[in-house]
């Protein structure tokens, strides 16, 4: 879908239908007005025949609007005014998005981002409206044989922003909201396939078709038998049990100057996580071709960042591998080498997100980074603690930190932080090697990011478990594409304090 901004007075909009938010009561005052002035009251008429009310998710069409151009108007409800905040905008913008797709109406002006959310201003109100209108078609229909089609599919969408305001401004916000759209799109394409599809191969070959795309991308695929010479043991403890290759794929973009640090961001990739020896349990482990969201996110944020063309170095690391109960997967007890030289007793197989992260979190070290963010669906325990809302953040630098938990709050992609005390190194002790993998039942989350914490201390670091947020299970089970919105947002607050 493609999306434009448009100054035109309303009565002067030329289109197939014109979109109008109003709040219960049917309360909008400002923009209201004017079209009900332009039709001579005609609008007003309608609305007092009482069969719109303007609750929350309730839509409805009027048709031949006397004294303007427009073929018809869609009145979308948004509720209650006092209570008109983020999440009603996103709902009224997907609930508009998708009547008009199945309406008929391949072209459209929204006048939503005129509406009034809180403090926001009107390049948030743009990027989100473009997002949440693009996002609310989503739908992957990539193996299925008869996929149900719309007649007359949306495909054009202006956004009024009235007379007085910026083209040009404008232009730059939607561009934004696009490359989210588009990140968020890929990462939850690539989470979405199957297994036996979503290898790490194929992780890799996604790689390659961005660097084709943007002539500012460079692409390095370490194979096994390079990082068996690097002695990355732990990663290859993982992959070894898999017919399929393990890979770490290295994916770097160049936007910046190039004596600037990068930005490193690692995503966990296990494209399909049966537990190794220590075997899930069956329910719901078709579930498990979704512990690559960290690779996804990854190759979508930095899919994003090119399209945006932003002024950073942000190089992404996704370290891909299968974990299987093959004869060669490794059993509890064994002990590896990773590449910092520290040794790992893996007391369960199923932990197996850290043992590829923290080879990958080594090898980091030699781009000498501004900083490093990891991702990861890394512990059933962060769903228990903060459920399916927010994403778990931990680290070893509070400034990246709180950058990290104010680029969630604009982004509405939000994460909280737990604590990394350096007393919960304890639960990772070991009779026979430097460490355990894992520390126990209590306080999981933090106990794993407590192991990564031992492969980080050159650097500014942080971690984001995104098992809660990364998919959604029943019946709208899919990818979420979280947390490409905060990733994103925090390239562009990165961009906005450099100037």
């Amino acid at each position: 879908m493609e999306f434009s901004p448009t100054t035109l007075s309303t009565h002067e909009i030329k289109t197939p239908c014109l979109v109008l938010g109003l709040f219960t009561g049917n309360r909008h005052a400002g923009l209201i007005k004017q079209i009900d002035e332009a039709t001579g009251g005609w609008l007003q008429k309608q609305l007092k025949r009482g069969d719109f009310s303007g609750n929350k998710g309730q839509c409805q069409y009027l048709y031949d609007p006397p004294g303007l151009l427009a073929e018809r108007l869609l009145l979308v409800g948004c509720g209650d005014s006092d209570d008109f905040g983020e999440r009603a905008y996103f709902e009224a913008c997907q609930n508009a998005a998708k009547t008009l797709n199945e309406g008929g109406a391949k072209q459209a002006v929204s006048c939503l981002p005129a509406l009034k959310v809180g403090r926001h201003d009107l390049d948030w109100k743009l990027r989100q409206a473009t997002y949440n209108s693009g996002i609310a078609l989503y739908a992957f229909n990539e193996f299925k044989s008869k996929a149900e089609k719309v007649k007359a599919p949306l495909r054009n969408l202006a956004l009024w922003i009235g007379p007085d305001e910026d083209i040009t401004t404008a232009v730059e916000s939607i561009r934004t909201g696009e490359a989210l759209l588009s990140g968020i799109t890929l990462a939850r394409d690539l989470a979405n396939r199957p297994g036996n599809i979503c290898t790490p191969t194929h992780l890799a070959k996604q790689a390659k078709a961005l660097k084709k795309q943007y002539a500012r991308m460079s692409l390095e695929v370490l194979e096994e038998a390079d990082m068996e010479k690097l002695g990355m043991g732990a990663f290859l403890s993982v992959s070894r049990g898999s017919e399929e290759p393990g890979k770490l794929i290295i994916l770097n973009y160049q936007g910046g100057e190039k004596s600037a640090r990068p930005i490193v961001l690692v995503g966990k990739g296990i494209t399909f996580d049966t537990g190794g020896i220590s075997l899930k349990p069956g329910a719901q482990m078709d579930e498990m071709k979704y512990d690559m969201g960290g690779a996804a996110s990854v190759l979508g944020t930095l899919s994003a960042c090119a399209q945006l063309e932003l002024p950073l170095n942000v190089i992404g690391v996704i370290a891909a591998a299968e974990n299987m109960p093959d004869g060669r997967a490794s059993k509890p007890g064994d002990i590896v080498k990773t590449l910092s030289g520290q040794t790992v007793e893996i007391l369960n197989t199923d932990a197996e997100g850290r043992l590829v992260l923290c080879d990958a979190l080594s090898y980091v070290e030699r781009f000498n980074p501004d900083s490093v963010v990891d991702m990861a669906t890394l512990t059933g325990a962060c769903i228990v603690a903060l459920g399916h809302q927010v994403s778990a953040v931990l680290g070893n630098h509070p400034p990246l930190i709180q950058e990290i938990i104010q680029a969630g709050q604009t982004s509405f992609d939000r994460a909280w932080e737990l604590p990394l005390f350096e007393e919960y190194q304890e639960q990772l002790k070991s009779n026979f090697a430097d460490m355990a993998n894992i520390g126990g039942r209590s306080a999981g989350t933090i106990t794993a990011a407590s192991f990564l914490a031992r492969f980080t201390k050159t650097y500014h670091w942080a971690h984001l478990d995104i098992a809660g947020t990364a998919w959604v299970s029943g019946d709208k089970k899919g990818a979420t594409g979280r947390p490409v919105g905060l990733l994103l947002q925090l390239l562009l607050d990165r961009v906005a304090s450099a100037h």
